[in-house]
């Protein structure tokens, strides 16, 4: 289910990748929910609960994400 939804908002094209784009866009107000990777670091990961959006971790790693966004590079946060 997770990864269908994030399959749909890529389509939307209003997806942000990396962790300070998303942790800007936090604080921003413009970002409400944000897919984590199995592997992303648990920095990121304690520093994004603190902000009150919705967090999904996923059991993919940030290999396995870079394909499914049919990125060149590996992903560890996402949000829209």
């Amino acid at each position: 289910m997770t990864i269908a939804r994030l399959k749909n908002e890529l389509k939307s094209g209003k997806v942000v990748f990396g962790f300070e784009k998303t942790l800007k866009n936090i604080k921003l107000g413009k970002a409400k929910t944000v897919f984590l990777a199995k592997n992303c670091p648990d920095d990121f990961r304690n520093k994004l609960k603190g902000y009150g959006v919705e967090i999904i971790e996923l059991k993919e790693e940030s290999d396995e994400l870079s394909l499914i966004c049919k990125r060149p590079h590996s992903i560890n946060v996402i949000s829209f």
